[in-house]
């Protein structure tokens, strides 16, 4: 293989495979991807805090040597700007830790140097990933590709636009409030959340009161995810939730779907209010599983998902409060935290153990009528978005089809019945709208189905390819 614009369309499985076999050397893909990096990211921010070409370089020579590559062996790969990189200037986003460069790595990056990726620099996020719109001081705001005066959303939003503009070829993300399904929308590429507790958290601190945020794959294929979470999803005995047995999703990706039965929830009987040309896009993409032998039928569950939001808020407010408190209660850091950080922690710091207590039990109470729903239905389905892309000169949209959002991120409430209770929940891509800009849908399914629910999307980017069928118009000098 010689042709240098096949080199980043090649599935991240397929770009192991030409390295290994010496198709590629590890040095000409990371001059290659440095090389786009070069000329496209100075126009969309996707990727910030890159390392030094030579040195990047020189680590990729080192791979070329290496008789022993993992998984990942001699793929460039920019980690979120939320996960402590040794020796990488990791920000969150924040002016608090503008210049903090850690000395040590978190899990996930742990796992993915030992897998043999080559870490390059960080995507961007908003601060603390407060939001789904990739700005903040430090770094500025992240393009999307299909439109430079369009958000890429967040929290991963440097992580998808980077994918969508083809800079890397895998990328990580996490996801609280859909941070990993909203940027897969708004760019044409896929995010999948797993069920909370299969990619392990750092064993710090506490760890078992706060279940609302993992970290998960985001790619240009299924395959990829599935690639990503072999190296990511590897349980760890010191957390109160291993998953002590699995085997690896790349082996089971073919699995049949047919018969399988697909719920579409919606709008929720007109309660998300959601922008003109979204629900028909996705209708499109249910009719694909239905040519593939799915059953598909509209469904509304018998839940009051006004209660969801409040039970939402609530425990939301309650883990970044915990999380953030001590920046809070310096009044030196606290002049340098974003107006929606305050928000949450001032709002947490005043909620008493019985409000917790109340949100949690709504949260139970969901998980039990979901059981039920799931006796019936293989997976739900909803938009992961109700706009689309918004310019990015704003923070968030302040209203929906006329109805007024009360929040900051109110706007994105249509992830909570997957985020509350920690669902696995792929974000596929549906193709565009009429003004050219890319959404996508939210399949999820029962708690620790996430093979299932990845094998309904494998089947699904087989039939459709969506990110390969319609790149971005960004173009390099590669």
């Amino acid at each position: 293989m010689d042709d240098t614009v096949e080199l980043n369309e090649l599935d991240t499985t397929d770009l192991v495979t030409a390295i290994a076999d010496r198709s590629y050397t590890c040095v000409e893909v990371m001059e290659h991807f440095l090389d786009r990096i070069e000329s496209i990211n100075p126009g969309i921010n996707a990727i910030v805090s890159l390392r030094d070409r030579n040195d990047l370089i020189a680590e990729a020579h080192a791979a070329d040597n290496d008789p022993h590559g993992g998984a990942l062996h001699g793929i460039p790969f920019a980690i979120k700007n939320l996960v402590e990189t040794a020796g990488i200037r990791t920000t969150h986003g924040s002016p608090i830790f503008a210049n903090h460069i850690p000395t040590i790595d978190d899990l996930l990056a742990v796992r993915i140097r030992n897998a043999g990726a080559i870490i390059i620099g960080k995507t961007n996020t908003p601060e603390f990933g407060l939001g789904s719109q990739s700005f903040n001081p430090v770094h500025g705001v992240t393009r999307n590709p299909y439109d430079p005066d369009k958000t890429a959303g967040g929290s991963s939003g440097g992580a998808a636009a980077a994918l969508a503009a083809r800079l890397v070829p895998l990328a990580d993300g996490s996801d609280m409030m859909g941070s990993l399904r909203n940027p897969a929308a708004y760019c044409n590429v896929y995010g999948f959340r797993p069920s909370y507790g299969r990619v392990p958290a750092d064993p710090i601190g506490d760890m078992y009161l706060h279940q609302l945020a993992t970290d998960g794959p985001m790619a240009r294929s299924v395959r990829d995810l599935a690639l990503l979470m072999d190296v990511i999803a590897v349980p760890d005995e010191r957390l109160p939730q291993p998953w002590l047995s699995r085997r690896p999703f790349t082996e089971r990706l073919s699995g049949p779907i047919t018969g399988s039965r697909i719920g579409w929830i919606g709008d929720w009987n007109e309660y998300y209010p959601v922008e003109s040309g979204i629900l028909p896009l996705c209708e499109q993409a249910l009719a694909v599983f239905a040519r593939m032998g799915c059953v598909v039928e509209p469904v509304v569950p018998d839940f009051d998902p006004a209660r969801l939001w409040q039970a939402w808020l609530s425990l939301r407010h309650f883990s970044i409060a915990s999380n953030l408190r001590q920046h809070f209660d310096n009044p030196s850091e606290r002049r340098l935290l974003k107006p929606e950080a305050i928000y949450e922690i001032e709002n947490g710091l005043a909620l008493s153990a019985a409000d917790v207590q109340a949100a949690s039990v709504i949260r139970s109470e969901w998980f039990r009528y979901l059981v039920s729903m799931f006796q019936h239905y293989d997976a739900l389905v909803l938009p992961s978005a109700q706009v689309f892309p918004f310019e990015a000169a704003i923070h968030s949209p302040t209203e929906i089809v006329g109805r007024k959002m009360q929040t900051y991120h109110q706007w994105m409430e249509i992830v909570i019945p997957v985020s509350l209770v920690g669902l696995p929940a792929l974000g596929l891509p549906v193709g565009f709208g009429k003004e050219g800009l890319p959404m996508g849908m939210q399949i999820f399914g029962k708690y620790g189905n996430d093979m299932n629910i990845l094998q309904l999307g494998e089947a699904y980017h087989q039939a459709t390819r969506w990110p390969q069928q319609r790149p971005p118009p960004v173009t390099g000098t590669a």
